[in-house]
């Protein structure tokens, strides 16, 4: 049999919940567009989590729900400053830049999370005609690298962005690691923010996201924009009953519990493996180390993970990870660690 992956936590199936309410709105006709009852009781669970005021817009990918999120509040000439490890300034293809035509300004980061000296230098610029205006301030919660902004690191960027006239979006694709992690509701994660784009696919949705208006404004265009950026989908109903029952089951907080523990025992084990090392703080589902690159060639062979910049080794676990799986996984790396130590000698020997 082999190892589960550890890849990413998007090569995980969907929950038995999640198939089976696709399975449950597969019956009859209704109308498309949202127009359905699956998609009414959804809104309800996300002004629930998110509060009354709030609206939300089901999208049909990540990289979709981003773009369609920072449409709200960028366009041509403007700028959206981003840690620079965010996903939409390293892993979208340029897809923000290119359907706005705004500019992705990367910002130098600790850990994956926005120092504050670099958002005010970056602030700088407004009022200067010879560089595109800051609009809009994203943050990755949690990190691309899995770690954590706390509540009082958000206000902080939060404030300084506002202070200079700019929108917040949270890019929250593992919203729910964060919130089981720090012990927040999505409410509070998001109170900071005027739009995010809610995350359900790495966390055992199968397919749809969503985009959650928090600033009601915003959301007068966003039915528009959503058709203009091409994420409106026809039978909603499918993409709407999952939500339905991940959220007012509580599905996204066990997936997200699971996950998470999953990457401590992770790092448990490796940490004992000379020759491996973290290289940041594991507070969600993903661990980042250092190892001999030999030996990690050797274990990706036999079960697939991405080699990060930096020569970093990215580990990611998902909610049906078992403890099974994940010493199995770690077995592996040691016994390609042992096998790259033992060809290392050989050849001092020769």
């Amino acid at each position: 049999m082999s190892i589960k992956s550890f890849a990413s936590d998007n090569n995980s199936g969907a929950s038995p919940e999640i198939i089976e309410a696709i399975a449950a709105a597969n019956r009859g006709h209704c109308l498309g567009y949202g127009e359905d009852e699956w998609t009414e009781r959804a809104q309800a669970a996300f002004r629930a989590e998110f509060g009354p005021s709030s609206e939300v817009f089901f999208a049909l990918n990540g990289t979709g729900a981003n773009v369609f999120a920072l449409s709200l509040v960028a366009g041509p000439g403007h700028s959206v400053l981003c840690s620079d490890t965010a996903h939409i300034a390293v892993d979208e293809t340029g897809a923000p830049e290119a359907a706005l035509g705004c500019k992705i300004k990367q910002l130098e980061s600790r850990q994956g999370k926005i120092l504050p000296s670099a958002l005010k230098e970056a602030l700088g610029c407004i009022g200067f005609v010879h560089q595109s205006q800051p609009v809009c301030l994203s943050l990755t919660q949690p990190t691309e690298l899995g770690t954590l902004y706390r509540p009082e690191e958000i206000s902080e960027l939060a404030r300084l962005a506002r202070n200079a006239g700019l929108f917040v979006h949270m890019d929250g694709a593992r919203l729910a690691n964060a919130a089981t992690a720090l012990g927040l509701s999505f409410r509070e994660l998001a109170s900071e923010a005027d739009v995010l784009s809610f995350g359900g696919m790495k966390n055992g949705v199968a397919f749809g996201e969503a985009v959650v208006v928090l600033r009601s404004e915003l959301a007068i265009e966003a039915p528009y924009l959503r058709k203009t950026r091409l994420q409106l989908a026809s039978k909603m109903r499918f993409i709407s009953a999952q939500y339905e029952v991940y959220l007012g089951k509580r599905i996204w907080e066990r997936n997200a519990r699971a996950a998470n523990a999953a990457a401590k025992r992770l790092e448990a084990a490796v940490s004992s493996i000379e020759g491996i090392k973290p290289a940041f703080p594991v507070e969600t589902n993903a661990v980042f180390a250092t190892m001999p690159k030999e030996a990690a060639e050797a274990a990706r062979a036999k079960s697939f993970f991405y080699e990060w910049e930096g020569g970093l080794q990215r580990w990611m676990t998902s909610f049906d990870t078992q403890d099974s799986d994940v010493d199995e996984f770690a077995g592996a790396l040691r016994s390609a660690v042992a096998a790259s130590k033992s060809l290392e000698v050989a050849a001092r020997s020769c």
